[in-house]
């Protein structure tokens, strides 16, 4: 709701698509810098506790930004910074979410859990930008960040419930030891650089989303200056492409612990490129949502099995720093791929910026499909 919401916010305070890139990427430039940090936390300390405290600070950020829009008083500058400390929490606790699916289920169970995680997250997805569409109507915008802050209630009384089996166990060493909390760090990349399907996969996430994550920022002005839309218009096609997205996760949840996973990745980021590409181009509703329901639909499930691969090939105690690199694949491709999206589509209009991107994605898988036979035969 808050993502639909904020997009519109920024859209009716600036008018401008660059602003969108901004927003995207001061949301998600933390990342840059704490996510690998939270990854050595998540080898050493307790990941619910970082997990609570993180959740807490990102809940404020929602009530502060609901509060604002509620008593009219709220410039692009504040969402801008609220973006910002929203992020910081997000990027420490990212590495602790992924990491901690290993601590909740056995191995044997591992990626039906992955699955079903990604199924939940994209059900969100879903279900989100419908219920912000009605609130629009209904109460607002600042009702949705109201909603938004609300619901951060159910995230600390979960997390409270929650058991973990390896709670109680001795860290290496104290976090206040910074020398060896750099060592620890330098240890994750020398970790990855020696394991090349590793790398791979993460350098395949990384382009992913530095050309193909832009077009969720675009999307209001795609919606209301392509299409003609209004707010509903675009909850419906970030609803649609949710859909798309919980339908991906829902498949490979149903598949269990398939086969030929790693061709599962290629293929799927394949189409993905393809469909946005169609996307880009398509002049009517009818064909943007279908479009968006199988770029939804493609990009989770790749993205999907490719957690699934890299918690299996990598070693429990390295798994919080390979999750944060994996993290780092988004929101530290992300914030770049945004603002270039932004400012190109400033330049020759957000069709060619959405299209580009998706050639440039499918030139790109092609050429790791021809070349690395490793990482098309990993089950």
């Amino acid at each position: 709701m808050q993502a639909v919401a904020q997009g519109w916010l920024v859209l009716h305070l600036t008018g401008s698509p660059f602003w969108l890139g901004v927003d995207s990427f001061m949301a998600t430039a933390p990342g840059l810098v704490l996510t690998l940090a939270g990854g050595v936390v998540a080898d050493l300390v307790d990941k619910r506790k970082v997990m609570l405290f993180t959740q807490i600070g990102a809940g404020l950020s929602a009530l502060i930004l609901a509060v604002l829009v509620w008593a009219n008083v709220v410039h692009v500058w504040m969402v801008l910074a609220l973006s910002f400390w929203t992020g910081c929490c997000m990027a420490l606790a990212g590495p602790s979410f992924q990491a901690m699916a290993i601590d909740l289920v056995e191995r044997e169970d591992l990626a039906n859990a992955i699955a079903l995680n990604s199924t939940q997250f994209q059900l969100s997805r879903a279900i989100g930008p419908v219920f912000a569409g009605v609130g629009f109507k209904l109460f607002g915008l600042a009702g949705c960040f109201f909603a938004n802050a609300i619901s951060f209630v159910a995230v600390v009384i979960g997390l409270n419930l929650l058991k973990i089996k390896n709670e109680n166990v001795e860290p290496a060493h104290s976090l206040k030891d910074k020398k060896a909390f750099w060592q620890d760090l330098v240890d994750g990349f020398n970790y990855v650089r020696h394991r090349p399907r590793v790398s791979s996969l993460l350098i395949i996430c990384f382009v992913l989303n530095f050309f193909g994550a832009p077009y969720l920022s675009l999307m209001p002005y795609f919606a209301r200056d392509i299409l003609k839309l209004d707010e509903g218009g675009l909850a419906a096609m970030m609803g649609v492409a949710g859909f798309g997205a919980f339908c991906g996760a829902f498949v490979l949840a149903f598949l269990g612990d398939f086969k030929r996973k790693g061709l599962s990745v290629i293929l799927g980021i394949f189409c993905f490129a393809l469909c946005l590409i169609g996307f880009a181009f398509s002049k009517t509703l009818l064909t943007s949502l279908i479009f968006l329901f199988l770029v939804g639909f493609a990009v989770v499930f790749a993205v999907a099995v490719t957690n699934m691969l890299l918690q299996q090939l990598v070693t429990d105690s390295m798994r919080g720093r390979v999750m944060s690199m994996f993290i780092l694949t988004f929101i530290g491709a992300m914030p770049f791929g945004t603002l270039l999206a932004g400012a190109a589509a400033e330049k020759i209009g957000v069709p060619y910026t959405l299209a580009i991107g998706g050639l440039i994605i499918a030139l790109f898988i092609t050429i790791v499909t021809v070349t690395n036979e490793r990482l098309r035969e990993l089950r």
